[in-house]
């Protein structure tokens, strides 16, 4: 018999992913908590991509004693992995559910229901009446005492927490490792999310970023490298090799020096290396290790810690990795009103930094860390004049020489309790052409550029996989896994579900083109030939001529360059 079923609707917030193929931390602390309580419970999970393959689904959790919801996308983007849940499937299917007790945790729960950029969410208030606790707090600290209560909800402190430096969460962050086996995408592409720590330092000086969430886990709150290394260790034991640091709002500012008394504090490089070399001490033969936030502030205060912090990360992560940072706007006037975290110039000196430290490219194909640009827009002091500077700021980055490996557009989501909540999305109405045209042009002028800047023609991109085929665009959909990966374009059918090397052809926006590596020259048709660069009409004429086409040689002597040739395949079947 199922005793509890955790439905996971995927979460997105500024600090934590858990679309797949990521699985967040939320989810294995919620199961984690069942185990703590009662370590006999058998405990299912399921997406909400399964359920709505398989709606029979819910037969099962119909039968448990306790069902849990997870779901909530504070930041939502475009996914090729999997799909939020909507409101109108979170309330359809909890009134599918009759029996158990009905638990909603995760941001829906602590923040309201986000719907899509530019849109203010759903007040959580509006979500109670589906359940019998929404967890206000933490949902893992919830569950803890539902369980402990005997399932008696009356008893339930629904705004109950857990300090991430204590014993009880980083027990339970251990135990629940072990969800991870159920996860769809295990053993294969599984990312764990892992949480070093939450809450900002502004928090101790009463400057939240306007729009920002991360104010509401309050003060820094850290979790003891032991706690962590154990956590990842017990994933490592149950298959799991895939890892991203990705659960705070600024790695280099993990276990920080200066905390409450400065708004920068100094990096805590120590700390930082003793985890990352504890790390591959628990997990050895990890095929990821990424991370996620950093903050620009941070780097471009503290330039000397930054270099050894970021050298660091190089000496032991995976290549291909992101420093996603928040710089938000380059207005000085949209800065000032909304508490952002850099000027301009800060900005581009933590660019700078990162890319003189991370651009040496990794034997995956792609550069080891580049920064990620992240603009939000919608928020207080915005003009015409805000899309004008944003857009002069990422072409100083490129006129610079710097790489950035991903440029995140998105509009302002208005939570309650935010300054933004009550700005909503007046100011995203009233720019919503010019927010059009700008978009436009940023992927033209600079994402373009940029892309054919960090993966150059010809560039191997190993160990991709195959995700998706489009019967209609003919095309099949690969990426590499781990964070921001660069989807990938084949115009071929190829088998799912598989790895493979590809060599780089094409450019989209924000997206490249593809042919399997090494390229099967001797069975692909003309129309493909002419796209490999550098070899033209004429030339791939000649090889339709002349195939099949035996060895390196007979390609170069037919008019292949050399640095063209040494990329084929010359199999014949």
């Amino acid at each position: 018999m199922v005793d509890a079923v955790i439905i996971d609707g995927y979460t997105d917030e500024p600090a934590g992913l858990g679309v797949p193929p990521y699985l967040d931390a939320i989810q294995r602390y919620v199961a984690g908590a069942i185990w703590y309580v009662r370590p006999e419970w058998q405990v299912e999970y399921f997406t909400i991509d399964q359920i709505r393959e398989n709606p029979k689904l819910l037969r099962v959790a119909n039968k448990a004693r306790l069902v849990v919801f997870i779901a909530g996308t504070a930041v939502p983007g475009k996914y090729l992995g999997g799909t939020p849940i909507s409101y109108e499937e979170l309330v359809r299917y909890t009134r599918l559910i009759k029996g158990p007790v009905k638990v909603l945790g995760g941001p829906a729960a602590r923040f309201g229901f986000g719907v899509e950029g530019g849109r203010s969410a759903i007040p959580k208030e509006e979500i109670k009446e589906l359940f019998d606790v929404v967890a206000y707090g933490d949902v893992e600290a919830v569950v803890l005492e539902l369980l402990q209560e005997g399932l008696r909800v009356e008893q339930v402190n629904v705004y109950a927490t857990l300090r991430r430096s204590g014993r009880e969460l980083n027990e339970i962050a251990r135990r629940g490792a072990h969800i991870a086996i159920k996860h769809p995408c295990y053993p294969e592409r599984i990312i764990a999310e892992i949480e070093t720590y939450r809450g900002c330092p502004k928090a101790y000086f009463g400057r939240p970023c306007s729009f920002c969430i991360e104010r509401f886990y309050g003060k820094p709150d850290f979790r003891p490298i032991e706690g962590i290394l154990k956590e990842i260790e017990e994933l490592y034991k149950v298959g799991v090799r895939r890892i991203r640091l990705g659960r705070q709002p600024d790695l280099y500012a993990y276990m920080a020096i200066g905390i409450g008394e400065l708004e920068f504090p100094r990096p805590n490089v120590n700390a930082i290396h003793k985890l990352f070399r504890g790390i591959r001490m628990v997990a050895p033969n990890l095929r990821t290790l990424h991370i996620d936030n950093v903050n620009p502030g941070t780097v471009c205060h503290w330039k000397e810690e930054a270099y050894k912090v970021t050298k660091i990360i190089v000496k032991y992560h995976t290549p291909g990795d992101v420093a996603a940072m928040g710089i938000e706007s380059a207005d000085p006037k949209v800065i000032k009103l909304n508490n952002l975290k850099v000027m301009p110039e800060e900005a581009m000196e933590a660019i700078r930094i990162i890319n003189e430290v991370g651009a040496n490219r990794g034997w995956n194909g792609l550069p080891h860390l580049l920064p990620g640009v992240n603009f939000v827009h919608g928020l207080k002091g915005e003009s015409e004049k805000t899309y004008e500077l944003n857009l002069e700021f990422m072409k100083e980055v490129y006129k610079r020489g710097y790489m950035v490996r991903r440029i995140n557009i998105r509009q302002v989501m208005a939570f309650p309790g935010t300054e933004m909540w009550d700005v909503g999305d007046a100011i995203i109405r009233r720019h919503k052409a010019i927010f059009r045209i700008y978009k436009e042009k940023m992927r033209k002028e600079i994402d373009l550029p940029m892309l054919r800047r960090v993966i150059p023609p010809l560039t191997i991109l190993r160990e991709a996989y195959t995700e998706a085929y489009d019967e209609k665009k003919k095309l099949t959909y690969a990426r590499q896994i781990g964070s921001y990966p660069i989807l990938i374009a084949i115009p071929l059918k190829l088998p799912l579900c598989k790895e493979m090397d590809f060599t780089v052809i094409r450019y989209g926006y924000r997206s490249v083109t593809g042919l399997p590596y090494p390229i099967p020259i001797n069975k692909l048709e003309y129309k493909l030939l002419k796209l490999i660069p550098g070899l033209g009409d004429r030339t791939a004429a000649n090889i339709i001529r002349s195939r099949p086409l035996k060895s390196l040689d007979e390609a170069i002597n037919i008019g292949v360059p050399p640095d063209i040739a040494k990329h084929f395949d010359f199999t014949e079947n």
